[in-house]
Parts: C-alpha cells; structure tokens; sequence
C-alpha cells in the first residue's frame, strides 16, 4: 500500500491515490507527494547506502520548502545576508524556536487576566499592576512568536497559505496588536481598570477577546503538529 505525506502539515495518508483534501490541515491533494521506500544501493565499492529509509518523490515544479538560497545555488550569486539568514532559518525549525516561543505569551496572558479579574473583584491595586506588567511582557515576546511562526510556515510547511494558517496568523496578529493597544492604554490612563473608571468593562473586555485569539491560535497550530512515525 502506497504512503502519501502532506507537505503542509506532515500528516501520512495510506493508500492507492493521496486523499481530496488533507484531513488536518484542508490542503488540497496536490500537496501531497508518495513516500517509497529506497533500495539499497552500491554508490562506492565496499560501502552501501541506508536501506528502509523513506524518500520523497516529488512532483516537478513542486516546492518543498526551504526556497533560500543552499548549496545547488552558486557560491558567488549568494550575498552574505542571504547565508546567515538561511542558515538561522534552517536552525530555528531545526529547534523548534516557534513551539518554544509561543508558550511564553500562552502561559503569561491567562495570568494576566487572572490579576486583571481579582483585582476587580476584591479592588487590590497590586494584582491590577501585575497584571499590566505581565501584559507587557506577552507584547514583547509576540514579535518573535509571529517571526518564528512565519518562519515556519515558510520553511517546514511550505508557504502554503490555506484557512487554517490565515486564521492562525490573524489570532496571532490580534494578540499582539491588541496587547500593544492595552498597554498603551493603561500606561496613558493607569486607573482604567479601578472601579470609578467607567471605561474598566471594557478594557476587561479586550483582555478577553486576546485569550480568545491565543487559545484558538494554540488550538490550530496543535493541528500542524507533525504526526508520530512522520
């Protein structure tokens, strides 16, 4: 039975012809490409290449990926800039950078709101003030969470811009745009959130609506998780 892999997504289909529609992703059949099974070969005498590896058979004109510049490219048409990025790019899927990152502001902003609301509640200005800063940090870190995130998207899913990932980028644009918006607001009016302010409900509000773009972000990228055996 023939293996079929995404390459948006990483999901493995078994079967004669690859699915319609990638069932985890929604990427169309045309981003698939046959896995099989190399044979051993003799590439030097005395030497043998891997056998049982799985290699991708890849359609012509088919983009994989990593399109900066590597080693089929002439050493003299590559500037500097482009290897160094190539090369932190190549790293920062290799490690996970995004994974990484992204679980700063997802464990921070809920504790974040957890502040905002008790200091509503039990009207304890240092909740309130930790909660600020706690805010503060989740828009520091979102710039490299949307940077790594894009560069994987680039890099390991193969730019492939389908509705799972537009959606996915637009939650992670309205945590930080958003967040930035708060902080401002909180550093130019720092009793928005005591209760006198009639505008408290709302900036509550907006605290909200972030966790919601976060949780529905962390909940569409766990479907790009590469399946196991991948």
């Amino acid at each position: 039975m023939k293996k079929w892999k995404c390459t948006v997504c990483g999901y493995v289909h078994t079967g004669d012809e690859p699915p319609e529609k990638c069932p985890v992703c929604g990427a169309d059949r045309s981003k698939f490409v046959e896995l099989v099974e190399e044979v051993p070969q003799q590439d030097e005498p005395g030497r043998e290449t891997p056998s049982g590896a799985m290699a991708q058979q890849t359609a012509p004109g088919h983009d994989t990926g990593f399109d900066l510049p590597d080693k089929d490219v002439p050493q003299a048409a590559q500037t500097v800039l482009q290897k160094y990025y190539a090369a932190v790019a190549r790293l920062l899927v290799k490690y996970h950078a995004h994974p990484i990152t992204v679980h700063i502001p997802n464990g921070v902003l809920p504790v974040a709101i957890l502040f905002l609301v008790l200091s509503m509640l039990f009207q304890v200005s240092g909740l309130e003030t930790a909660s600020f800063y706690n805010m503060i940090i989740v828009v520091l870190v979102m710039p490299k969470v949307l940077f790594t995130g894009y560069n994987d998207w680039k890099h390991r899913l193969g730019g492939n811009l389908n509705n799972l990932i537009l959606t996915k980028m637009i939650c992670g644009a309205t945590v930080f745009l958003l967040g930035l918006f708060l902080v401002v607001w909180r550093w130019v009016d720092p009793m928005v959130a005591l209760s006198y302010s009639q505008s408290r409900m709302t900036y509550l509000f907006l605290h909200i609506v972030i966790l919601g773009a976060a949780a529905i972000a962390g909940f569409l990228g766990g479907k790009l998780i590469r399946f196991p055996g991948d």
